[in-house]
């Protein structure tokens, strides 16, 4: 039996029907980064010579006013509007923590990047240096500020105890910590001579002057 033309049209209405609800492959749901990776992406085909930054990112994972989410292991990369960003970076340096500069005073933790060399990446340069993210908290408390107990590094207005050993370990000034205070740090010299007289005890802080004078509680 012989088709009519409204078969024939029907038939190719529902070819072009067809055609039109197919589309290309596109990027998936844009990845995120930990700080031992990098932001990961779409598989849609680009040209080779055309470097793609990750969505919604820079190129350096965690650079500075960039914000990461909860915890100091394997923390991605979130808008700093996000219900899921805690802290903020403040600073951002190459290499290890234990050899570079200091972290600004009152940062709250330091989040350490594995290096990464991937063949290859979005943003082109193939590699993310090993490096460390000084992080200050969004909300309080803030471990890093004077007298709290914490942070990543003794400043002025922080309280000590002694550890047994010859070294001392830094706790609450109000007494909430898990050990007393014994002595506090009210200034930061070059040099031990510059300490005042009251001073009880010279405490290690690093930095441009990197003696602390401690004077007894």
């Amino acid at each position: 039996m012989r088709e009519g033309p409204a078969a024939w049209a029907l038939g190719v209405l529902c070819a072009l029907l067809l055609t039109g609800c197919q589309s290309p492959a596109g990027d998936g749901p844009g990845g995120t980064a930990s700080a031992s990776g990098r932001p990961g992406g779409g598989t849609a085909s680009r040209p080779a010579s055309v470097a793609v930054p990750p969505s919604g990112f820079g190129k350096v994972f965690l650079a500075v006013g960039e914000c990461g989410s909860f915890g100091t292991v394997g923390s991605t990369e979130v808008p700093c509007g996000s219900e899921r960003a805690a802290a903020r970076v403040v600073a951002r340096r190459d290499g290890r923590a234990s050899d570079g500069p200091p972290c600004p005073a009152t940062t709250d933790f330091v989040l350490h990047i594995s290096e990464q060399r991937p063949a290859a990446d979005e943003d082109g340069d193939g590699a993310v240096p090993q490096g460390y993210a000084c992080m200050r908290k969004l909300q309080p408390p803030h471990p890093g500020d004077p007298g709290e107990g914490g942070g990543p590094r003794t400043i002025v207005g922080d309280c000590v105890h002694g550890t047994g050993d010859g070294k001392v370990r830094e706790t609450a000034c109000d007494g909430t910590g898990e050990r007393e205070p014994r002595f506090k740090v009210v200034d930061a010299v070059a040099d031990r001579a510059d300490c005042p007289a009251s001073t009880g005890l010279y405490v290690r802080l690093g930095g441009a002057r990197p003696v602390g004078c401690a004077r007894p509680l």
